[in-house]
């Protein structure tokens, strides 16, 4: 079995924002050779995440009304006690899950006709990192 590691990293412009990164994991399997297998897509930081869903902004734009009404920015989280404000970042995060793991077949990633890669940035302005792992023959 191979092996073959890549990470990426963003600085955001807004607070919260959802970064398509379907191309840059495609290119990192490309360059791994490897033809069967599967790709760990997995944020390494506990207020960011990553999913897979379709790309059209209205569900981009409904999935972050929905984050928002269940974990709104608030003054109040006892987290914020420690020095932070970002309590809802660790919430949001905890919702939509910190990684994903893509079939890999035929030296494609093998997704649905929709699917694609979402980078959930949600404390943002600042370097945060995201680790691509692929495995397999």
């Amino acid at each position: 079995m191979k092996f073959h590691t890549e990470y990426l990293t963003f600085n955001t412009k807004k607070h919260r924002e959802y970064l398509n990164i379907t191309d840059r994991v495609a290119a990192a399997l490309e360059k791994s050779g490897i033809r069967d297998g599967m790709a760990l897509v997995s944020a390494m930081h506990i207020t960011a995440g990553v999913w897979i869903n379709d790309a059209e902004s209205g569900l981009l734009a409904d999935i972050d009304e929905w984050l928002e009404h269940l974990a709104p920015f608030r003054q109040d989280y006892r987290h914020h006690r420690t020095g932070e404000t970002n309590g809802d970042a660790h919430l949001k995060s905890l919702l939509v899950h910190h990684e994903v793991i893509i079939p890999v077949t035929a030296g494609r990633l093998d997704f649905g006709p929709w699917q694609q890669v979402y980078y959930a940035e949600f404390d943002g302005q600042r370097p945060k990192r995201v680790v691509i792992k692929i495995m397999g023959e």
